[in-house]
């Protein structure tokens, strides 16, 4: 018997959660529904879902705050909802950990091809065969969805993971944006060069000088070799 993926809608708007429920439960997914963060962040403690729709303009706790929080205790896929305008926000969510996002107003079907893709993306991940990715002091397992840094743990998102071991796999050769979006997407992302700047800025920051990546201006990125 399959069992059904479940996602979480974080959206305070109801006719919003209503009609992406229906979509969601047409393509075989199990839904559930919060109105605002903190009751998403205390369903999520008890009932962890596959992946979690976020809107970003939620009333009390924002999506913003609760993306970061969800990130300090987990690494459940998030996808989340902007205003066409906030690109600040979109920034802050992808830095936050935020794995993919769509601006509203959006097409329930091409929220449902982003679920998909994730979740595919995200099972794929944990379930390949694979030796550790090494290069110097940073180790990769994909088939654990482990990173390390001398030997400590570093916690990544599921879309941060997916860049690092393209990044890693291609690592001696200039990989360009269009080639990751490709790579790790797997489908056309609107806005995807900025998506992948904020990623990899992030990336940065939690492997530090460990990560030896060049950024070719104009271009995209190169991850040097250091073994």
């Amino acid at each position: 018997m399959n069992i059904k993926a479940e996602v979480l809608i974080v959206e305070d708007e109801q006719h919003i959660a209503d009609l992406v429920t229906m979509y969601l439960e047409q393509g075989g997914y199990r839904v559930h529904h919060c109105m605002n963060g903190e009751d998403a962040l205390k369903r999520v403690a008890h009932h962890p879902p596959n992946l979690v729709i976020l809107d970003i303009a939620l009333p009390g706790l924002d999506g913003i705050e609760v993306c970061r929080q969800l990130r300090t205790t987990g690494q459940i896929p998030i996808l989340m909802l902007t205003a066409r305008d906030a690109e600040i926000d979109r920034v802050l969510g992808l830095e936050m950990g935020a794995d993919d996002y769509l601006t509203k107003p959006f097409s329930p079907r091409e929220l449902v091809a982003r679920v998909k893709a994730i979740l595919r993306r995200s099972e794929t991940t944990l379930t390949r065969e694979a030796g550790p990715l090494v290069n110097g002091t940073i180790s990769v397992w994909p088939d654990r969805h482990e990173v390390t840094v001398d030997g400590l743990k570093v916690p990544l998102t599921a879309k941060e993971f997916d860049i690092l071991v393209y990044l890693l796999t291609n690592r001696g050769m200039v990989v360009t944006r269009p080639q990751i979006l490709a790579g790790v997407w797997g489908y056309d992302f609107y806005g995807g060069e900025r998506t992948i700047d904020a990623h990899i800025r992030t990336i940065r920051k939690k492997l530090g000088e460990a990560f030896v990546l060049t950024t070719i201006r104009g271009v995209g990125y190169k991850v040097e070799h250091d073994d």
